[in-house]
């Protein structure tokens, strides 16, 4: 008797174990791939020099891509962009120029001062990935690193073919149009006004940070609110005109992400 009620317990629970059991691969209901895991570019202190000349390769090559059809449309929509703030410059630069409303603001966010923190970002996360033992901390540190002397080259050429005039060179009447090819005394050394080289370089150190640690939404709303607040101090300071901040805001950003992420 025991063994009818035990076989019948069985013809009871195969079907309902059956049921809750996972799917089956099946041609009608194939298995879900897991998602790739994330792009890891390889680095290292040794592949410093190797990738910044791919990158650079990348950086200054970038015009056959545009020959090609590549890029056109994001590429356009950024130069359409600085095109319409250099036309605004002459209107909104003297603003800047004459008002004194911004004082405390940029006796916080002096131009050293913007540097050091930029600097400070990665070296502080690298610190930080030694002591935790984190390989992520570490990498995305020379990432950072790498995407700030991509950026230092890249502005420094710019700067010293465009030569643009700072707005603080220019009086507070006087003319705010005519401010391309004038600084000419520092080649090499240029202290020219476009692109922002301060901005270029925060928006390049939060694009690394907020791209690699974007999973906390957190990460990019701080990382980019703050290179904002050093692009909009370059701007109170009147070290540089709105349209240099974007550009050099674009230029931080794409060479991070499309250059040194490869993403």
């Amino acid at each position: 008797m025991n063994s009818k009620k035990a076989f019948l317990a069985t013809l009871l629970l195969v079907p309902w174990t059956h049921a809750h059991a996972a799917p089956q691969a099946t041609p009608q209901n194939p298995p879900v791939p897991s998602p790739p895991a994330p792009f890891e570019r390889p680095v290292s202190l040794k592949r410093l020099i190797p990738n910044l000349l791919s990158d650079q390769k990348k950086i200054w090559l970038f015009p056959l891509r545009l020959a090609r059809g590549n890029d056109l449309i994001p590429t356009g929509a950024v130069l359409g962009a600085t095109a319409a703030l250099v036309a605004l410059d002459p209107l909104d630069a003297p603003y800047f120029r004459r008002t004194s409303s911004f004082g405390g603001f940029n006796r916080i966010f002096t131009g050293n001062a913007t540097v050091y923190a930029t600097l400070a970002a990665p070296v502080s996360l690298y610190a930080a990935g030694l002591l935790r033992k984190d390989s992520k901390m570490q990498s995305t540190a020379l990432l950072a690193v790498e995407s700030l002397i991509d950026c230092d080259l890249v502005t420094g050429a710019m700067k010293d073919v465009d030569r643009r005039l700072q707005p603080i060179a220019i009086a507070p009447n006087g003319n705010f149009a005519a401010t391309w090819f004038k600084d000419n005394t520092r080649y090499g050394l240029s202290n020219g006004s476009f692109p922002s080289g301060h901005t270029i370089a925060a928006f390049s150190v939060a694009t690394v940070v907020a791209r690699r640690y974007g999973k906390h939404r957190w990460v990019p709303y701080v990382a980019y609110g703050l290179a904002g607040v050093v692009g909009f101090s370059r701007i109170t300071l009147n070290a540089h005109f709105v349209s240099d901040v974007f550009m050099g805001g674009a230029l931080g950003y794409s060479i991070s992400r499309f250059v040194v992420l490869r993403q």
